[in-house]
């Protein structure tokens, strides 16, 4: 089961239909079972069940879940696919020690494949659509995987699956997330 953590302000917030909705909808379309929790909910129990976690997006000015490092602190001891997508990939490095830097991109921009990872196998570059103002300082340890011409784009755990995307996938590079589930599919 992917468990699916909506980092919105609250619970049901009607931003949960643009950056929880599409990432449903890709899981429902590839057959994988999954469970929607908001990131306040989440408890012990419904981690220990998840095959793999995707920390979806949040509007560009939604920020609460900076004001809550303990409810990720959890990310440091699992050691099975994470997917932090924009919110979710500030949200996966602040667990990691790793903070944020200004850096605005707003509509579609070109990101470069920078190392090999079976997340981009094949690919040195393709459009994303971009929706921040901040960008990510890489945490310790975690590899750049691609870039922009303003800032990293993805970052990879040396030796743990686990991903943290700034542009979103779910708009405009769904294979992205398709790749994902192949690697939960594999790591079972």
């Amino acid at each position: 089961m992917i468990l699916v953590i909506d980092l919105c302000y609250r619970d049901g917030s009607l931003s949960r239909a643009e950056f929880v909705g599409p990432v449903i909808r890709i899981l429902r379309e590839a057959g994988a079972e999954f469970a929607v929790r908001h990131y306040t909910v989440v408890g012990a129990l419904e981690i220990e069940a998840a095959d793999a976690v995707i920390l979806c997006g949040t509007a560009l000015e939604d920020t609460g879940f900076t004001e809550h490092p303990g409810e990720f602190r959890w990310l440091l001891a699992f050691e099975r696919p994470v997917l932090g997508i924009s919110s979710g990939m500030r949200a996966l490095a602040a667990a990691f020690g790793g903070g944020t830097e200004p850096c605005c991109e707003i509509g579609m921009t070109d990101v470069r494949v920078t190392a090999p990872d079976p997340l981009f196998a094949g690919m040195t570059g393709f459009p994303a659509y971009e929706l921040h103002e901040s960008a990510v300082r890489v945490p310790e340890g975690f590899m750049p995987l691609a870039v922009s011409d303003r800032c990293v784009q993805a970052i990879r755990h040396p030796s743990l699956p686990l991903y943290g995307l700034l542009f979103h996938p779910e708009v405009r590079n769904e294979w992205i997330i398709e790749r994902f589930l192949r690697l939960v599919e594999n790591a079972q």
